[in-house]
């Protein structure tokens, strides 16, 4: 019997709704404010958001290093989900996939952004990810936060 691999799922309760943070996720321009955890920069971002369609998010760390990741859109439901593949330009393991679910809290509470991360290639690369996730999702809450 085989292992599957490994996976992970990250989530926060944002004070917004669930068609603005689509938006922020969706929208280049937008994405780059809020993208990546603490000390990386979204120096670029290019998103065709249709099924099929191809993005692209640089990454710039302090180190000078700039990770492409890269992907395409498997399925788009405004405002409520995301799911698209998940490559590292320059690896060639098979990609990735991650979902983002945008579910609406009773009596405008927010918003519940769920990210799971599937088919990940090992252990250590599913802890970078989580990593990854939460300083994205510390940096979308913190656009809400005052």
């Amino acid at each position: 019997m085989t292992e599957s691999p490994p996976s992970l799922t990250v989530t926060r309760i944002i004070r917004a709704a669930p068609a603005e943070l689509f938006e922020l996720w969706t929208r280049p321009e937008r994405l780059k404010t809020w993208w990546g955890p603490a000390d990386v920069t979204c120096p670029y971002a290019e998103i065709d958001l249709r099924s099929g369609g191809a993005y692209r998010i640089a990454n710039a760390f302090p180190d000078g290093r700039v990770v492409v990741i890269a992907g395409l859109f498997e399925v788009i439901e405004p405002p409520e989900l995301l799911v698209f593949s998940w490559s590292i330009q320059g690896n060639s393991t098979l990609p990735e996939r991650v979902s983002v679910r945008f579910t609406a809290l009773p009596d405008g509470q927010g918003t519940e952004v769920t990210v799971m991360h599937e088919r990940i290639a090992s252990p250590e690369v599913r802890k970078s990810h989580e990593t990854g996730w939460l300083g994205c999702l510390d940096g979308l809450e913190g656009l809400f936060l005052s």
